[in-house]
């Protein structure tokens, strides 16, 4: 006889416990009841559809990758920051790993993040002010300075100019004596969301494509723990898009790269599981926990069915969550901190594997030292006084959350079949055809816009409520009372006379002909890394090597929509 899917996951959760993976913890409510681990229907055959649902750890993974939730491993509080220099960065990483951060992630200033150096003239007056300038390896190195690579994961939040951070990234962990093999982490990396909604790319897409196929390739064969690209859904939604949307162009995205490591000739079983997710969590409490489950249910399928994975880890959904920062006002900011702990209960609830929630303060700038340890504190608070992590998929079976969920799932079912529709009709892969199509033609950004028009519009009507903004305005608290964090211009005078005496002590030759070999590799099939690599320690700099690729590649300029 079959066994029941409950009698499965209590295997899989047997197994667990008796191999200590499952903490020990009170598993009772502040009451002091005992709480199961899962809870489910006490007779399966009587739920229509139940197999879609199921029970943690099972395909399709709707309600989670583990059969022991929370109870096996709390999600990774991992707080964005970055600003000025990289050791005021660095000063800052301490704090958040000393009060319990569990790892890091670098959020890059402007012109890094268009692979620009912090003396470029279009750098004037961005460097250090979104996040922390890297110009050179040197950097890389102060920024992780006495913070262990190889004991610490780290995520870095940037995507055109990704390859070549890593590049120095890979080189600071050499300089520090790890074995890169063991680093552990994710590289944003996702080209796609940058023509689709964030608008920071370098090249036109193939080429980008050309570098993330290497990425994956170097990745796959040298740093098996290490996932090369972060799919963000997180810069769509916080341009407009509704929760559908974000769901289906991020697994769209998803899909390309899947079809991209396939034609690569990687083996879907080995690259799959370093694709990572990263979504943002908005105010809609229960739109966006259907959200998140609706996600690991439509890829498990989609890898199973259209791509043939096989093993769970190919077929796994794992995704990382930064509460909404568009949702955050600048009246009444203290109002941020109740919306960010809604919105970080939401992640929890739909399964984030790691998770930021942002400052009070990040409507008006980089947070604070005080404004970032309050929404550190918020992650912590929920983790060690509510109970969430007592149970896994607690709303699972919820009639309004699984309707939800598979509302959410149709929806980006009828998108994925428009942007297919896009693809050429030839192509081998229909989903990266469609998306080339789809940017080019400009139906993304139109689609997102016109989202947001109707959003707008529904606030000026009233008709959706902003507490502070066009509901309950009274005593509002001004702008001047926060203690808002400022980065100094004496930051970009420093950093442009660090770079240039940078510049002055290295063997420039060596530092050319490092970067001219790169791009002679560019015009051969061979991986481009390891000539990267070698121009990154040769103290090339981050816009010398971008500059040069540019000058291979050429420019992309967004077409006109209208």
């Amino acid at each position: 006889m079959t066994q029941d899917a409950r009698q499965r996951w209590q295997q899989r959760y047997d197994a667990a416990l008796s191999g200590g993976k499952v903490r020990d913890a009170d598993f009772t409510t502040l009451s002091g009841v005992e709480v199961d681990p899962v809870y489910g229907p006490s007779d399966e055959s009587a739920v229509p559809g139940f197999e879609r649902i199921g029970y943690p750890g099972e395909f399709p993974f709707t309600r989670g990758l583990h059969a022991t939730g929370y109870r096996g491993r709390a999600w990774t509080i991992r707080q964005f920051a970055g600003f000025g220099n990289a050791q005021q960065t660095n000063e800052r990483y301490k704090m958040i790993l000393a009060e319990g951060g569990g790892g890091l992630s670098v959020a890059f200033d402007m012109p890094t993040l268009m692979g620009k150096d912090s003396d470029d003239p279009r750098a004037l007056g961005e460097v250090g002010h979104c996040g922390v300038a890297i110009d050179t390896v040197a950097d890389m190195d102060v920024l992780f300075a006495d913070i262990p690579l190889d004991e610490t994961t780290t995520s870095m939040t940037i995507s055109g100019p990704a390859v070549p951070v890593f590049c120095m990234y890979l080189v600071a962990a050499e300089r520090q004596g790890v074995d890169i093999g063991k680093l552990n982490g994710t590289l944003q990396t996702d080209i796609f969301k940058e023509y689709i909604a964030q608008k920071e790319w370098l090249f036109a897409p193939e080429p980008h494509l050309r570098l993330i196929g290497d990425l994956m390739e170097y990745c796959a064969e040298n740093i098996p723990a290490y996932k090369p690209i972060s799919v963000s859904g997180y810069h769509i939604r916080e341009a407009g898009s509704t929760a559908a949307q974000e769901l289906a162009f991020t697994l769209a995205d998803g899909f390309a790269y899947v079809e991209l490591g396939l034609s690569r000739g990687l083996d879907i079983e080995q690259f799959a599981p370093g694709l990572s997710f990263f979504f943002d969590s908005h105010l809609d409490f229960f739109e966006e926990i259907a959200k998140f489950r609706a996600a690991r249910r439509i890829w498990a399928r989609w890898l199973r069915d259209v791509y043939g994975a096989t093993t769970d880890k190919a077929q796994q959904l794992r995704f990382h969550t930064q509460t909404a920062g568009v949702s955050l006002t600048a009246q009444q900011p203290d109002n941020n901190i109740t919306r960010t702990a809604v919105e970080a209960l939401a992640a929890i609830l739909g399964g984030t594997q790691s998770l930021h929630t942002n400052a009070l303060d990040e409507v008006l700038a980089l947070p604070s030292a005080k404004a970032a340890q309050i929404a550190l504190r918020t992650q912590q608070l929920i983790m060690e006084e509510t109970g969430v992590m007592n149970v896994a998929d607690p709303l699972g079976g919820s009639w309004y959350v699984e309707a939800l969920t598979d509302e959410l799932e149709r929806q980006a079912e009828e998108i994925f079949t428009r942007i297919r529709e896009m693809s050429d009709g030839a192509s081998p892969y229909p989903m990266t055809s469609g998306i080339l199509r789809g940017i080019e033609d400009g139906w993304f950004t139109g689609e997102i816009a016109e989202a947001a028009f109707v959003y707008q519009r529904a606030l000026e009507k009233g008709d959706k409520k902003v507490v502070g903004v066009n509901t309950l305005t009274g005593s509002v608290e001004a702008h001047d009372k926060l203690d808002i964090l400022r980065v100094s211009h004496q930051v970009e005078i420093d950093q442009k006379a660090e770079l240039a005496g940078r510049r002055t002590s290295r063997d420039d030759d060596a530092a050319r002909a490092a970067v001219a070999h790169m791009v002679e590799v560019g015009r051969t099939e061979a991986n481009m890394l390891p000539a990267m690599l070698d121009a990154v320690r040769a103290e090339a700099t981050l816009g010398e090597i971008c500059d040069a690729l540019r000058a291979e590649w050429g420019s992309y300029t967004e077409p006109a929509r209208f």
